[in-house]
């Protein structure tokens, strides 16, 4: 059986977590299970920057045991960079088994808007998808309402489908 286990880094919310899951598993094809250990993401914090390096946490995402997970991905509410960008929504190891997603800047009140927990919820997972994308050795797709698009703003994000288009698909064999 397949099971993507998804990690809590930080202060992520349960029924995130638990929605997440269940969206994942019908798409993905696998189980998903909550893993109980939330992680902490403070040794990743840039104080220069006031964000966490997304690379250092995916890396400490591998190394902790997830031996029956087919994929493994964090979900955290840290507002995430690597150094060549501003900020990320997420990152992924290519080809490998490790992602990780962030629902600091896919709040609409992070842009001045009203919450809404609906979109927040539509965008994470749009990106869990494309980070989990990633991990099948996908990249970005020109078909920009295909979930691998590549995504540089909310907007973006909401413009996608929550789907990989035919070729992205057969490509990662789903």
């Amino acid at each position: 059986m397949k099971i993507i286990s998804l990690v809590p880094i930080g202060r992520i919310e349960r029924d995130h977590l638990e929605l997440l899951g269940e969206q994942l598993a019908s798409r993905m094809q696998a189980a998903c299970l909550i893993q109980p250990q939330r992680q902490n993401g403070e040794f990743a914090y840039n104080r220069a920057r006031g964000q966490y390096h997304s690379t250092e946490i995916l890396k400490r995402l591998v190394q902790d045991p997830h031996t029956e997970s087919w994929r493994i991905l964090g979900v955290t509410d840290l507002d995430l960079y690597i150094p060549i960008l501003t900020f990320v929504f997420g990152e992924a190891q290519l080809s490998a088994a490790a992602a990780l997603v962030s629902t600091h800047r896919l709040r609409p009140e992070f842009y001045g808007m009203p919450q809404d927990p609906e979109l927040l919820q539509e965008r994470l997972l749009k990106e869990a998808l494309h980070e989990l994308g990633h991990t099948f050795g996908l990249h970005h797709c020109s078909d920009y309402l295909c979930v691998m698009s590549s995504s540089h703003s909310a907007e973006r994000i909401d413009l996608k489908q929550a789907e990989f288009c035919t070729a992205c698909a057969a490509v990662a064999g789903l």
